[in-house]
């Protein structure tokens, strides 16, 4: 899913993608359990985005995690793939180069149409992303930061700065998919297969080995509470993505 945006955004403080005033909007939240095929995951939030953007289906957050794999951005350069052999790695559309994931890593999907409430804004979009990672931490209490020329969301550690969450995005007719990957407690041994998004000088970290809260269901509560203080949403429970395509597979939709 991740990596990242193609373009870092100016790294200012993002103000709730809503404008001020607006009643908030409604968002659709599933969270899978075990772990979902990648190519599965890809189907069904394209489906999801096809949607959304014909008015037929509610934007989503989608909370899951993957089975070990590698993914490649658009800018993704073949030396980073240091072991290609390792885990399945896959190709996708999304900005960025090589990230990894896996079980313990929280991966959520966000299918949000830009023109709500518009104009579409890709930067400010990104900058939300951003912070909502770094409010979702502070809830962890762990305080995560922006660097400049460098996407993703930084912590510092006693051997230096280490990453600890990488957003990716591809936006189609304004309508986003991918999103963010916040390291909860992989293996993070698997990072050593890639260049993690094309940054060799800087390590990757997790909330477990960070000494702080990695129960994945209490980081879904911080995950959520800061995506609707952020977005200026209102979560609603959803249907499964993976059901609700496999539904409309089966009539032909």
């Amino acid at each position: 899913m991740t990596g990242e945006h193609g373009t870092p955004p100016e790294r200012a403080e993002s103000a709730p993608l809503e404008a001020p005033g607006a009643p908030a909007k409604t968002v659709s939240w599933h969270r899978s359990t075990g772990l979902v095929a990648y190519p599965d995951a890809l189907a069904a939030m394209d489906l999801r985005a096809r949607q959304v953007r014909e008015g037929a289906a509610p934007e989503l957050l989608w909370f899951l995690e993957h089975p070990p794999l590698y993914t490649a951005g658009t800018s993704a350069a073949e030396n980073e793939l240091l072991t290609p052999e390792r885990f399945p790695v896959f190709r996708t559309g999304r900005g960025g180069r090589f990230t990894y994931h896996g079980p313990g890593q929280r991966v959520g999907y966000a299918v949000m149409d830009l023109r709500k409430p518009g104009p579409p804004d890709v930067r400010r979009y990104v900058q939300s992303l951003e912070a909502w990672l770094i409010a979702a931490l502070a809830r962890l209490g762990v305080t995560g930061e922006r660097r400049e020329g460098r996407i993703g969301i930084w912590v510092r550690t006693s051997s230096g700065e280490a990453k600890i969450a990488a957003l990716g995005v591809r936006i189609s007719r304004w309508v986003t998919t991918h999103g963010i990957a916040l390291n909860v407690a992989p293996d993070l041994s698997h990072f050593a297969g890639i260049v993690p998004c094309g940054i060799a000088e800087f390590g990757v970290t997790s909330l477990k080995a960070l000494g702080a809260e990695h129960d994945m269901a209490r980081v879904d509560e911080a995950l959520r509470a800061a995506f609707e203080e952020t977005f200026g949403a209102h979560l609603t429970d959803g249907t499964d993505p993976l059901v609700e395509a496999r539904r409309l597979q089966t009539v032909g939709i």
